[in-house]
């Protein structure tokens, strides 16, 4: 022990430099050389010369340069072996130290005090520290000539170090002390060093240049150019950390990626192992192998070095037991097992024994193993997360470019949906990053488990096996557990999607389910569903329990285990139980477990990524378009590369309806298409596309399009006409090369009469409009420029012509308003006239516009018709197809083409259609009601205010407008920008929705089970310690009876038993009370919001994006559901831990409370600025994968449009920016997380250090027992852990309680008032019977805050009548319907409805009393029985008749199922007008007295249009009918007119009293619409 060290007193007096023992040793009779102390005096030299000739050019010469200059970051470079000196540095401070502490152990056994034992060594720490700073200076500088100092230095000390060594080889000194060995180590890093220089010398005359990443001063992420010190530190990351109090952290503080980070190199390595694989394997490559195979090829490297250092960390944690051990081994007895020192040169010289038998020895050793043991495992760490962040950039590039190639016809026909490919790329992908990050720990714990074992035995003998074996046979059920845990997971991640899969239709579809009263029959499925993934997360979160429960439980058992078998069976052997062993095996189970719990979730991550990568293989694998050489766009490309903040984000599996399939390559008959091009006549080369004998399919099997023969002539409108079904939008998606061409051949020709081979057979840009409008989530002008060069006056003239000023007016930051995803804040309207805006602006020699007036009045379809089209487009002398519905437009087309049952029916020129087809020309003429060219010029739209939101919620003042949508826009960006301090405020609305009782059973349970858990270890202390108090007395007594000097331990290990027992049951317990807590808070919180959601009124849903209210049910919910209560059980046992620990530490070594308050004080600011500059990194994390998320939806919802304009590579460029903003934003999190560990880490280290010198003092002067050094000890080696959980969990908290405070927010929302004066039982039966409705002076607006959209209105609409009502845009027609229905605040007046005023209604019963059909189709996923009568009142012979009476009663027969055929989500197994035609069904069933149409034939052809007012007039004979006309002619056969203008009614007769008023607006109206 100490004190067989421990020299005798000595004055102060005979302290010297060589000591004052008067020995001959000390004489120079033989020699200086043969002098001990001379020889370690000439070791001081070469430090001196450094010290003396380094600090003046340290502190003058470059002190004064850079209080002038700042050196940049840019001017960093690396000498030739920079790490290597970095690392041969390190060791040689190590080796120093040891040095210093051998030569006081050593002095140790001398009369007097010998400095030139350790002050050499001493001076030498100081100069190896100045070598490195010069070093860094020198560098920084890029002047090597000044190197020379170190070069002499390293001359020195290796001469004098090979001298020593020599000398002491003479002497008899050998491998076999400690001293010989050490001296030997500095020769050999001495020699390295100079080597190292040397090399630098002589190579300086080649100029040393910074990275390439550095000469771009945008680059902030410093940590592949610092040094070695600041690498393992991330020193780097310091001011960076701090000065996320002064301002947020936003992208243009984290700067750019390194080039070697960046997504596009990472693709190009992918890219090249990926053809190495092809290459060796000549067939197709089929399974996931070759995939595996090539991820080793691309990222192998930095994953062998990171799993290299998790090997050095796991080894180096071995330490802290083996320490532990030996220093209350030697406490707890005299040790006299240690050799003596033998006297060389007149100084003592030790073995290695000796010298690790001192205890503090022991403690600087530990603590240096400890720093370089948590050093290793974050760089492992490091290396390993940024490996994985590289793989999954990668990737994710690969799929992107994978999908641009990708046929359509997949998606289309349901075999690869949009969710899918998202789930591939959000999901997949992380799996095999997370997979990357675990792999060191999948290499590392089978060795780190036998190590462990081995050392078990080593401390315990056979007893150790026996707790080994409880913790394998406890392994299984862990496992099993892990396995449940999966299941229960995956479980409840299909009940999640289908939850949000209804309550997105629920959001979307709000509107129409309040108007038909049907939001509680959804909110009822949203519930049942909602139980039902409750269910599967009671399961999750009683397995996660279980895991808690385990992982706190089984290593009590396992100890409790060993020492009841090691008490029975060693009790009298030299393993007898004492502190050492006791210890040492709690210290070395702690290290033990943990690979043992995580062994189960890493293979868990394993199976997962191999299911990933099968995925993957098989979406590599699908089906491409075959590429030719596609020409490059004609506008230039703008090379902004600014990433914009955008609005919130959601990914929604939503798939585009036109049916999108494979482009086929149009030069495979390239030379035969040629010569035939050349025989025909010159009326052929008047062609810009012509398609022969064409068959084209979506799939294998019946062909969509058959016996195609059409041409498409150079410069001339072409229009292209045929009733829903028909095969318009097909042929325009097979003449891009969308579908499978089954036979015949396209060909495209770039200008007429052009000679060139170059412009046949290959379609350039096509500006391509589709039915449904495809925006990107960006600006206005972005979204109209797409890419092409600004022009002012053609931008102007482009937004004159789509009549968008007055929209952009309304708008917020104008034409500088981000619109959303999927144009989320624009009506349809808006959305589709941006569309075609962007076509108009491109300088493409082909538009494509497939029916882009369905979403339009005919005031602006006619005003683009003419401005547009036949004015602006044919100016430019471009090509255009038009797809409509609206034939009184054909006498302006050059060009028909009539479809019927996907064939051709007739093309040609009217007239020769005319000719050709009379029946069919007759037939247009009669639908007919208006010739363009008379009127043309009569249409001058000044203004056409169109609203901000859906055309049924307008508003009629400019000003109300403008509000809503100032309103919106902060709505919008309210949360992607929230920085301030999350109020914990928040945690109690989560704490109040779990209830009082389980928040004290949580309470109680938690402080009980960690004061239990202090008392198990201080009752083994107390235990132990008596061991070595019997074994003293035993001693001392000199017992000659066994029997009478045999300690009793059975009283010991009964109370120890009980105490793990009851540390078991509470275990169990607190892990029960946090799942059940977590559980019942997600369940009471999900309720209230979905209660107040589907209750609120209109305005919420008007003035708050749907993503938003989507994503609290969708990520905020899951996080309250899932990741809170694992991170408040994970803090709150952390918190209770280390304030446990210091509570020990602090009680066995009371001393230690003096150094608690620097580190405390420390620890404090380290998280004060970790935890904000880890918020605002997690939250720029999320804001940038979103957009990375929404561009992979948005590329593939307008997959068709991107290739039609060639704009396959603008949008690849914009993936990789999304990428590396969202990679950036992930590495600096990566590296604030080391920062953070690190510092805790080496603060831990520091307690332990404290910790272990006061308990040896303590020990060996006063008397503290060796059970309580060694649960200090025990307790000191596990602060850092729990410091860095704490501040980890706390950082995390704070950002999930953000989801709560979200949610908290909607909850505040006064929901609508649905009580009503009158009970169901006072409404008469069959209320309303005869539908007469009485208005009287009724005044009414959006809310409260706004003014009127409807100003003292009165009418009289008699029973059974049909009313008409029209009106300019923004006149209130729609808030005339909608104030029917109570969806507007009536501030004065009244509605009477056959007697009764509806205020005095109850909401519910109003409602479900009237019928309305919308603009828009809305129909939900399920089935067509389910679409016409959720509330299952009808009768088949009823649905059959409204089907029939819509025109649907074909189609419906032709399904399979009939009824009961599939309608996927949206009805985009449909068609837009047949999605019409079955809500005009939904309302026939109702049969309702009053029934209200508002647009509901805008999206349908005027023939149906036609048949369908007929068909309303006949089977509504008898009952009430409001029509909102689209189409002025559709009201001419009402009984009444209302034209309303401003809010109020202006004319209101019968139509023909209005049309014979030629001054009437009405008429005007009519006369316009003919």
């Amino acid at each position: 022990m100490m004190r067989a060290y421990r020299p005798s007193p000595v004055s102060n007096s005979s302290l010297s430099f060589c000591g004052t023992d008067n020995t001959s040793a000390y004489k120079v009779d033989n020699g200086l050389l043969n002098n001990g102390c001379f020889l370690d005096a000439l070791g001081v030299v070469p430090h001196v010369f450094l010290l003396f000739s380094t600090f003046p050019i340290l502190f003058i010469g470059w002190g004064s340069q850079s209080s002038k200059v700042h050196i940049h970051h840019s001017t960093w470079l690396h000498f030739p072996g920079h790490n290597f000196r970095w690392l041969l540095t390190t060791i040689l401070l190590f080796v120093l130290v040891c040095e210093i502490a051998e030569g006081i152990v050593s002095d140790g056994f001398n009369q007097s005090r010998h400095l030139h034992l350790y002050m050499p060594a001493g001076l030498g720490i100081l100069a190896a520290i100045t070598s490195i700073v010069y070093y860094h200076n020198i560098e920084t500088s890029n002047f090597p000539k000044l190197l020379i100092a170190l070069l002499i230095y390293w001359i020195l000390a290796f001469v004098t170090k090979t001298i020593k060594i020599i000398k002491y080889d003479d002497h008899g000194i050998g491998l076999r002390h400690i001293r010989f060995c050490i001296t030997g180590l500095l020769v050999l890093i001495y020699g390295l060093l100079l080597g190292v220089e040397v090399n630098v010398i002589l190579r300086r005359s080649t100029k040393v240049k910074p990275p390439d990443d550095l000469q771009d001063l945008g680059v902030q992420f410093l940590q592949p150019f610092v040094n070695l010190l600041s690498k393992s530190t991330y020193w780097w990351m310091n001011a960076f950390i701090t000065s996320a109090h002064q301002r947020p952290i936003d992208l243009k503080t984290i700067g750019k990626l390194p080039i070697s980070m960046r997504a596009l190199t990472n693709y190009q390595k992918l890219r090249k192992a990926f053809d190495t694989q092809k290459e060796k394997c000549p067939v197709p490559l089929k399974g996931s192998r070759w995939i595996w195979h090539a991820l080793r090829q691309a990222f192998g490297g930095p994953l062998m070095l990171s799993i290299t250092f998790r090997f050095m960390a796991d080894l180096l944690g071995f330490a802290g037991p083996l320490c532990i051990s030996g220093i209350v081994h030697h406490i707890s007895s005299d040790n006299h097992t240690a050799l003596p020192s033998v006297k060389f040169l007149g100084v003592h010289f030790i073995s290695s024994q000796a010298f690790l038998a001192n205890a503090y020895v022991l403690v600087v050793l530990l603590f240096l193993a400890l720093l370089l043991q948590r050093t290793f495992l974050q760089a492992s760490y490091y290396v390993a997360i940024e490996t994985g962040i590289k793989l999954r950039a990668a990737i994710q590039t690969k799929i992107y470019n994978k999908i641009m190639r990708l046929c359509t016809s997949n998606m289309s026909m349901g075999d690869m949906t949009t969710a899918q490919i998202c789930s591939l790329v959000a999901r997949d992908t992380n799996h095999l990053m997370w997979f990357f990050f675990l792999c060191p720990n999948l290499c590392a714990m089978p060795i780190q488990i036998v190590i462990g074992v081995l050392l078990l035995y080593y401390l315990l003998g056979v007893s150790a096996l026996v707790g080994a074996t409880v913790i394998v046979v406890l392994a299984p059920l862990q496992y099993f557990v892990a396995t449940r845990l999966s299941r229960a997971q995956k479980s409840t991640l299909e009940h999640t999607s289908e939850r949000l899969k209804k309550t997105n239709e629920l959001l979307r579809g709000i509107k129409l389910l309040k108007l038909y009263a049907w939001e509680h029959i959804f909110r009822s499925s949203v519930e049942e569903t909602r139980t039902r993934e409750l269910t599967n997360l009671r399961t999750f979160a009683l397995y996660t329990s279980l895991s808690i429960f385990m992982n706190a439980a089984v290593p009590i058992a396992a100890v409790l285990t060993i020492f009841v078998v090691h008490v029975h069976v060693h009790s009298s052997t030299d393993f007898d139980l004492s502190p050492a062993v006791a210890f040492g095996t709690l210290s070395l189970f702690h290290i033990l477990v943990t690979p043992l719990f995580l062994l189960s979730s890493v293979l868990h991550s394993t199976v997962k990524a191999l299911v990933s990568v099968q995925k993957l293989s098989e979406f590599l694998g699908s089906a491409e378009i075959e590429i030719d050489h596609v020409p490059k766009a004609q506008s230039p490309v703008n090379n902004n590369a600014n990433i914009k903040s955008v609005y919130a984000l959601q990914l929604q599996a939503n798939l585009v309806n036109r049916k999108n399939k494979a482009k086929q390559d149009v030069n495979r008959n390239f030379r035969q298409e040629e010569q035939e091009l050349r025989q025909t006549s010159s009326q052929e080369d008047e062609v810009c596309m012509k398609i022969v004998n064409g068959c084209f399919a979506w799939t294998q099997g019946c062909p969509t399009l058959s016996n195609i023969d059409i041409k498409v002539p150079f410069g001339q409108l072409t229009v292209i006409v045929g009733q829903v079904g028909s095969g318009k939008s097909s042929l325009l998606l097979a003449a891009l090369g969308e579908m499978q061409k089954i036979s015949g051949s396209i060909t495209w020709n770039s200008f007429p009469k052009t000679e060139s081979e170059d412009n046949v057979s290959k379609r350039g840009s096509v500006a391509f409009v589709s039915q449904r409008p495809w925006l990107l989530n960006a600006t206005v002008e972005e979204n109209i420029l797409f890419d092409s060069a600004p022009n002012e006056k053609r931008y102007k003239e482009v937004i004159e012509v789509c009549q968008l000023q007055p929209d952009i007016d309304t708008l917020p930051q104008g034409d500088q308003t981000v619109i959303g995803e999927r144009g989320i804040i624009l009506s349809g309207g808006q959305r589709q006239r941006i569309s075609i805006a962007r076509a108009l602006y491109q300088h493409t020699n082909v538009v494509f516009l497939d029916d882009p007036f369905s979403a339009l009045d005919i005031h602006l379809s006619d005003h683009l018709m003419h401005e547009g089209i036949l004015k602006f487009l044919r100016q430019e002398k471009r090509t255009v197809v038009l797809v409509t519905h609206k034939l009184q437009y054909l006498p302006n087309a050059d060009w028909i083409i009539a479809m019927r049952d996907g064939t051709v029916h007739t093309q040609g020129s009217l007239k020769d259609i005319q000719f050709a087809e009379p029946e069919l020309f007759e037939q247009w003429r009669t639908l007919m009601n208006r010739q363009n060219k008379e009127n043309s010029t009569e249409l001058k739209r000044k203004s056409f205010r169109r609203a901000m939101y859906s055309r049924d919620t307008l508003a009629t003042e400019d000003e109300d407008e403008e509000g809503s949508t100032t309103t919106d826009e902060e709505s919008l960006s309210a949360e992607l920008r929230l920085r301030t301090t999350i109020p914990w405020s928040s945690f109690a609305t989560y704490l109040r929705a779990a209830g009082l009782l389980l928040l004290l059973l949580l309470v109680l349970s938690q402080l009980t089970k960690h004061s239990l858990m202090v008392a198990i270890d201080f009752w083994l202390a107390h235990w132990t310690s008596q061991v070595i108090a019997a074994q003293i007395e035993s001693v001392d007594r000199n017992c000659t009876v066994t029997q009478d000097c045999e300690f009793s331990h059975s009283s010991y290990l009964q109370v120890f038993c009980v105490l793990c027992a009851l540390g078991i049951v509470l275990c169990l317990v607190t892990s029960l009370a946090v799942e059940r807590t977590g559980l019942r808070a997600a369940r009471e919180l999900h309720c209230s919001l979905l209660r107040i959601i589907v209750l609120a009124p209109m305005r919420l849903f008007e003035t708050t994006p749907l993503g938003n209210i989507l994503n609290r049910f969708s990520t905020d919910t899951n996080t309250i559901d899932q990741h809170i209560p694992v991170t408040m059980e994970c803090l709150s046992r952390s918190t209770l831990l280390c304030l446990s620990a210091v509570g020990v530490i602090s009680y066995v070594t009371p001393e230690f409370l003096i150094a608690l308050l620097p580190l405390a004080i420390a620890c404090y600011f380290i998280q004060k600025y970790f935890r904000v500059a880890s918020r605002d990194l997690q939250q720029l994390e999320d804001s940038t994968e979103m957009p990375l998320l929404s561009h992979f939806s948005q590329t593939v919802d307008g997959l068709t449009t991107i290739r039609a304009f060639r704009h396959e590579l603008r949008f690849k460029k914009k993936l990789l920016e999304y990428t590396d903003a969202n990679n950036i934003s992930s590495l600096f999190l990566m590296a604030a997380n080391r920062w953070l560990e690190v510092r805790m880490e080496y603060i831990g280290a520091f307690v332990v250090l404290i910790a272990a010198v006061a308990s040896i003092s303590n020990a060996l002067y006063r008397q503290l027992s060796a059970g309580l050094v060694g649960l200090g000890l025990t307790y000191a080696l596990m602060v850092s852990n729990y410091l860095n959980w704490i501040v980890r969990n706390l950082a995390d908290m704070e950002v999930q309680l953000g989801c709560v405070k979200r949610v908290n927010s909607l909850l505040h929302t006064q929901p609508e008032n649905y009580d009503g004066l009158m009970t169901p039982a006072q409404i008469p039966a069959g209320w309303p019977k005869y539908g007469e409705i009485q208005i009287k002076n009724l005044s009414v607006r959006y809310d409260s805050t706004l003014k009127p959209v409807l100003r003292h209105v009165n009418a009289h609409i008699k029973p059974g009548q049909k009313v008409g009502i029209c009106g300019r845009t923004g006149s209130g027609k729609s808030s005339f319907s909608l104030a029917l229905f109570r969806m507007l605040d009536t501030f004065e007046g009244q509605i009477i409805i056959d007697g009764i005023d509806i205020a005095k209604l109850p909401l519910q019963t109003l409602r479900s009393k009237f019928s309305i059909i919308l603009q828009d189709p809305v129909l939900f996923s399920g089935t067509i029985r389910f679409n016409l009568d959720p509330e299952r009142k009808a009768t088949d012979q009823m649905l059959w008749e409204a089907l029939e009476i819509a025109q649907l009663l074909s189609v419906v027969k032709a399904l399979p199922g009939g009824l009961d055929a599939i309608v996927t989500e949206g009805g985009e197994n449909f068609s837009q007008g047949q999605r019409q035609l079955f809500c005009l069904a939904r309302a026939f069933v109702r049969k309702s007295s009053i029934l209200i149409m508002d647009e509901a034939t805008a999206s349908i052809d005027m023939a149906t249009e036609s048949i369908l007012q007929k068909v309303v007039m006949t089977a509504f004979a008898d009952r009430t009918v409001v029509t909102i006309a689209h189409r002025v002619h559709t009201i001419l056969g009402s009984d009444v007119v209302i034209v309303m203008k401003h809010g109020g009614i202006l004319e209101y007769d019968e139509p023909d009293v209005l049309l014979e008023q030629k001054d009437s607006v009405f008429s005007a109206f009519v006369r316009a619409d003919k």
